[in-house]
């Protein structure tokens, strides 16, 4: 039988199923021919989607280990249960902490490609940029394992919570002097003849992305970070246990985040939507199941 998935494995890998995306010529043609997914922005967005990817999979790769454990499909010792659960508590605590900085490092950037255009490049070159990747993961991971051996002790969940808040605070910031400035030019520009409308959908766009963005990560993180708060302020209180009962859908939420949030990017940039597209028809070009392309483009650009 194992025998027979192997083989399976081995057939589908060679017919090119089994092969990520990036693994596939035309998809890495796709991504390199497109210079502006070079720039440093996208170097954060990467950072992001490895970091709510790892949320995720570390996430259900710990709930499926449990489930095979509580069900009496895998035996293992108490220490070693105790010391997997905290690898995977560590993973998921570094990823989520990796993907708050991977927002801010993306706020940051779009800070300084807009009120210091002339000077972006300078400031932020792609060397740069993966040396502050480097710093966020290593800063990250050392804090994950620090949060979860220390996760017993009231100052470790103040200071996680603290960040969460001060980086909101940052980030809200930062998105609020973009739309006061993106106003300000609106307002400037429409008094022009011929140019007022599609700057102001342009800048309407933008305004609706980042409150997209803000409105998300929001909803899907408050939920886990009232639940630390409650644990510290009011553990007993019945109204408080009741709503830390439900600290599973909690991490729902923030996994739903981790998946959205890379939507949101893909879908309101044009090239990413451009290099979607020519992945799709990579795709179905290499199935040869005769799936038309044609107004593909057309339909991601009506988003």
């Amino acid at each position: 039988m194992l025998r027979a998935a192997v083989d399976l494995h081995r057939g589908l890998h060679h017919a090119g199923v089994g092969q990520p995306s990036g693994e596939r010529p035309g998809n890495r043609r796709a991504i390199i021919k497109n210079k502006n997914f070079h720039s440093p922005m996208y170097f954060f967005i990467c950072s992001l989607a490895v970091a709510d990817l790892l949320v995720s999979v570390s996430n259900a790769t710990e709930t499926a280990v449990m489930a095979l454990i509580t069900s009496g499909n895998l035996t293992i010792s108490g220490d070693v249960v105790k010391s997997m659960d905290n690898v995977f508590d560590s993973m998921i605590c570094s990823s989520l902490l990796a993907s708050i900085w991977s927002l801010l490092a993306i706020a940051v950037d779009r800070y300084v490609t807009i009120f210091y255009a002339l000077r972006y490049h300078n400031i932020m070159t792609q060397r740069r940029a993966a040396l502050i990747i480097v710093c966020i993961w290593s800063f990250c991971s050392a804090s994950g394992v620090l949060f979860i051996i220390y996760s017993e002790s009231a100052t470790v969940l103040i200071c996680l919570i603290s960040m969460f808040f001060t980086m909101l605070a940052l980030m809200a910031s930062l998105y609020v002097h973009m739309f006061l400035l993106a106003r300000l030019h609106m307002k400037r520009i429409a008094a022009l003849p011929g140019n007022g409308p599609v700057w102001q959908a342009a800048n309407m766009k933008g305004a609706v992305t980042l409150t997209i963005l803000l409105g998300v990560f929001v909803v899907c993180w408050a939920p886990f970070f009232l639940h630390l708060i409650l644990m510290i302020s009011c553990p007993r209180n019945p109204y408080c246990v009741c709503f830390m009962s439900h600290f599973n859908m909690y991490l729902i939420l923030i996994m739903c985040n981790s998946v959205i949030d890379p939507l949101i990017y893909a879908f309101r940039s044009q090239e990413m939507r451009k290099t979607f597209r020519e992945i799709c028809c990579g795709w179905a070009s290499g199935w040869s199941c005769g799936w038309s392309c044609v107004g593909f483009d057309e339909r991601l650009n009506s988003y």
